[in-house]
């Protein structure tokens, strides 16, 4: 166990972050699926409409910090790409 006031107050941080983290994480998953089902279910519109709802997403959480720039690129490329083929 940590003995120092600021060790304490990073463990409260990280506790924090960590479940604000994994909040955003298993939303990400759940809006990739959602993509990702419509494309296999072949419903062009369902996936168009959740392709848009994705990329507002991903890029939202670039900028709070939960994606980096790169891999939200690449995540919304992908899904693009798979929106794009049907």
């Amino acid at each position: 166990m940590a003995n120092h006031k600021s060790s304490l107050k990073r463990i409260r941080q990280t506790a924090k972050r960590t479940e604000r983290n994994r909040f955003y994480r298993t939303r990400l998953k759940n809006i990739v699926k959602a993509v990702r089902t419509a494309v296999e279910a072949g419903d062009k519109e369902a996936a168009t409409e959740a392709l848009k709802v994705a990329n507002q997403n991903i890029h939202k959480f670039v900028s709070k910090g939960i994606l980096k720039k790169e891999t939200a690129a690449r995540k919304v490329s992908r899904l693009h790409k798979a929106v794009n083929a049907l």
